[in-house]
């Protein structure tokens, strides 16, 4: 039996990104002054460890990838925002990727330079994200995929909720070499549950995390 066909709502947003502040950083639109720091993050190999893609080779490709991003948010299909600490320098990106109106889905991404990590900066700014994907944009369910060797990114998206939904085998070619992902899960009634007093006790926690799969660069990491 198919599926019924359904219309599909696009995402009501003005010309870019809305700012999230959350606590010690913020969350906003990326530009061309943030070329360099996409360089420094996505040019890292250790930062990108478990991603599928290619290490960005220079700041050509650091900008070809803004513009990428760009694209994506004309489109409504990809929402990359650069995280900034209050008052400091940007320090990673969190993303929604394959956004679907239709379905009411995204998948989340994160990534957070070297230099950065294991202050606190993404167990900050992931919920915030969250919040706007539950909240305002209207999702039912957000979902993310990780490498089963990164224990830190697993930790992260568990501490915010995430239930493992199973694996993929192989699903990656990562600097030569084939790499599972572990799918992760969280649906909107879970994230309002997790909102009673005591059960968001987890999401303090710093994150040492370099990037969680995903299915571009784009998309924020892997």
């Amino acid at each position: 039996m198919s599926r019924k066909r359904m219309t599909k709502t696009p995402f009501q947003l003005g010309d870019c990104l809305p700012t999230l502040d959350a606590g010690r950083v913020r969350l906003r639109s990326l530009t061309n002054a943030d070329i360099p720091a996409l360089f420094a993050i996505f040019g890292d190999p250790e930062v990108t460890r478990y991603w599928g893609f290619a290490v960005l080779p220079d700041l050509a490709a650091a900008a070809a990838l803004l513009e990428q991003l760009h694209q994506g948010f004309r489109a409504r299909t990809l929402f990359q925002w650069g995280v900034e600490a209050v008052g400091g320098p940007l320090v990673g990106t969190c993303t929604l990727s394959q956004l679907d109106s239709t379905n009411r889905r995204a998948e989340l991404g994160f990534a957070l330079g070297k230099a950065f990590w294991g202050r606190g900066y993404m167990a900050a700014a992931l919920p915030a994200v969250i919040e706007f994907a539950f909240g305002q944009l209207g999702l039912q369910r957000l979902f993310a995929d990780v490498d089963p060797r990164n224990a830190p990114s697993i930790r992260a998206l568990e501490g915010l909720g995430f239930r493992p939904e199973g694996i993929l085998r192989e699903h990656y070619l990562a600097q030569g070499e084939p790499q599972d992902a572990v799918v992760y899960g969280l649906l909107r009634r879970e994230w309002l549950c997790s909102s009673e007093p005591g059960a968001a006790a987890n999401r303090s926690q710093p994150i040492r995390s370099e990037t969680n799969h995903t299915s571009a660069p784009a998309g924020s990491g892997r």
